[in-house]
């Protein structure tokens, strides 16, 4: 065959409908392909938007590759990789870029299930694919190509790429070039992309040129904290230095931080002020809030405490059926929500340009992971105009989660990338004086063996990307010259609880109930290795699948918790509802043997 992306001359070298990064990625990759004393592996770093799928399409011709092989970690990743090479779309990469503006173009084809032979990959100048098609050491595809069958590949989330099934499709074409591209040089464990990087694209510069939007973040700061350690249930009473040394190197007091009530509120209240403050702003009500958990109950506690303060809030998960996170995302799709809260769901390849706030409420271990999260907020809504109202994102966060630690990962990213994000999160050296004191008691909690409950005057820190904003300075002198004490400021500055109303409560803690049953229902028969979809618990041939078979068991228990029938859960009242989670464990107990014994 011949070589298309050596004989064919695209449109690349000042073509100004192609985004800065693109066009200086594409000059480092044919400095790197040109280099005969180069390794064969190298890094390219991207931040979220920035046209990293455009550099993929551009890098065979910086290699006049022969073959190339694209390969994504997921199936959603590899569906928009392959439509940018497809020509019969109106949107192919190379038409909307005039990079190519007539036929011929490269032959693309898509490894899918048995939808593609090996007489479609030999007529192939790309073939994409995601990583799981091409797992096992029996794999029909690998097993049947010959050993140089591709001179390039090109992962993209390359810092997946030294996982043991990457590493092994590498080995598997020991002549191919090897590009890995990624918003993040390191991997959620810690581990580096593998490569030198030849080229990354500060953040900095990314905002500058409005490809991604203005980031600052919102810090819940209490100048004081006191919590009791279950084991001796004596109070301990820490100024804010040891609150961020413990959220540091304690994982139960970090845990208890971002999982205590109290805080789950206070994050809540400061991320919808937010929200409202951008929507007034821009006048524009799409604007959303995506929300972190550590886990599905945490969701469930997030979800309620949105939807009691009437904001419309649903969750993905990745324990949910499809059919029931693709509802949730088709409601996030036609802004139907307000709130969209994940654990890790949302990840590499989501696309939502209307998330802009991010609120933290999981534990983030290290840089990778947290620059994953900020991501989902960080595409822009308005191409091009860094200054526009509606590019501006938020993340908001309690400074005793952790969030931001000693951030070791730095020495991965540039200089200009190290600075944004001390800028962003900077937890040492802020200035909390004027800060009021959070107070918290004990609370019985199974999980945790740190209790945090109960604040009281938390003031949020504003912490802008971009330091020396002369306008703020001058109103602060201002109100100093007019004599307004720091007292009077800082009661201005306190964060307000989103006000709300019983029947909201009571609503949200109803919906929360059934969700609730749902994943417990889900945890029980996991555990106990029972297919939820079968039929081993229908004792009496109804066809009722295991599921809703201990579903309706604990539904019953609950029923008659508070004396009502079942299908009766709409006349709750809040007291009851308030019983029924007291009791929930028990109640779950006793259904339990009811199922399993009978």
């Amino acid at each position: 065959m011949s070589n298309f992306f050596e004989t064919r001359q695209p449109a690349i070298i000042g073509n100004m409908q192609l985004r800065i990064p693109q066009r200086e990625a594409f000059a480092a990759l044919q400095e790197f392909a040109l280099n005969p004393e180069c390794e064969r592996e190298a890094g390219i770093v991207l931040p979220v938007g920035c046209g990293k799928s455009g550099c993929i399409a551009l890098a065979p011709f910086a290699f006049q590759a022969n073959r190339t092989l694209v390969i994504a970690p997921g199936l959603r990743i590899a569906d928009q990789l392959y439509k940018d090479f497809d020509p019969t779309q109106p949107q192919m990469f190379y038409l909307r870029t005039s990079v190519l503006t007539v036929p011929p173009y490269p032959e693309p084809v898509e490894i899918r299930g048995t939808t593609t032979n090996l007489g479609d990959l030999d007529e192939a100048d790309v073939v994409v694919t995601n990583i799981q098609q091409l797992q096992g050491e029996e794999n029909r595809w690998l097993s049947s190509l010959p050993d140089d069958f591709f001179d390039l590949i090109l992962f993209d989330e390359g810092h997946h790429s030294v996982a043991a099934t990457w590493d092994s499709l590498k080995q598997r074409f020991p002549r191919a070039r090897i590009i890995n591209l990624s918003a993040t040089p390191l991997r959620a464990d810690g581990q580096r992309m593998a490569g030198s990087i030849i080229y990354s694209y500060p953040v900095f510069r990314a905002i500058q040129e409005g490809y991604i939007k203005r980031l600052k973040a919102l810090v819940l700061n209490p100048r004081t904290l006191s919590y009791v350690r279950r084991e001796d249930d004596q109070e301990i009473v820490v100024p804010l230095e040891e609150v961020r040394r413990l959220g540091e190197e304690d994982a139960d007091f970090r845990r208890s931080i971002v999982t205590s009530l109290e805080t789950l509120n206070t994050i809540v209240d400061a991320s919808i002020r937010e929200l409202d403050r951008i929507r007034t702003e821009t006048a524009d009500n799409r604007v959303k809030i995506i929300a972190s958990a550590l886990n599905f109950e945490h969701c469930r506690q997030i979800v309620e405490a949105y939807r009691a303060r009437g904001r419309r809030a649903d969750y993905v998960h990745s324990r949910e059926a499809s059919a029931a996170n693709d509802r949730v995302l088709s409601q996030l799709e036609n802004h139907q929500l307000d709130v969209i809260v994940q654990v890790r769901k949302l990840g590499e390849g989501f696309d939502h340009p209307y998330l802009s706030v991010a609120a933290v409420f999981s534990i983030f271990s290290n840089l990778s992971p947290f620059v994953q999260f900020v991501g989902r907020i960080m595409r822009v809504i308005v191409q091009n105009d860094s200054q526009h109202s509606l590019n501006q994102g938020t993340v908001v966060f309690h400074a005793g989660a952790n969030v931001a630690q000693r951030w070791q990962d730095f020495q991965e990213y540039s200089e200009a990338d190290q600075e944004f994000f001390d800028q962003l999160l900077p937890l040492e050296g802020l200035d909390f004086s004027h800060s009021n004191e959070i107070t918290a008691t004990p609370v019985a909690r199974a999980i945790n063996t740190v209790n945090v409950r109960g604040q009281s005057g938390v003031t949020v820190e504003e912490i802008p990307l971009i330091q020396g904003d002369s306008e703020a300075m001058q109103a602060i002198r201002m109100l100093q010259e007019r004599g307004y004490s720091a007292d009077a400021v800082r009661q201005v500055m306190e964060l307000q609880p989103i006000p709300t109303t019983r029947v909201r409560q009571r609503q949200a803690a109803r919906s929360s109930l059934d969700m609730r049953v749902r994943t417990e229902v889900g945890l029980i028969l996991n555990a106990r290795g029972i297919n939820s979809s079968g039929f081993d618990l229908d004792t009496h041939s109804h066809r009722r699948t295991n599921f809703v078979v201990l579903k309706a068991a604990i539904d019953r228990h609950i029923a008659a918790a508070v004396g009502l029938g079942v299908g009766r859960r709409a006349e709750f009242t809040r007291t009851q509802l308030d019983t029924i989670n007291e009791r929930f464990s028990e109640l779950s107990e006793a259904a339990q043997r009811e199922v399993f014994s009978a």
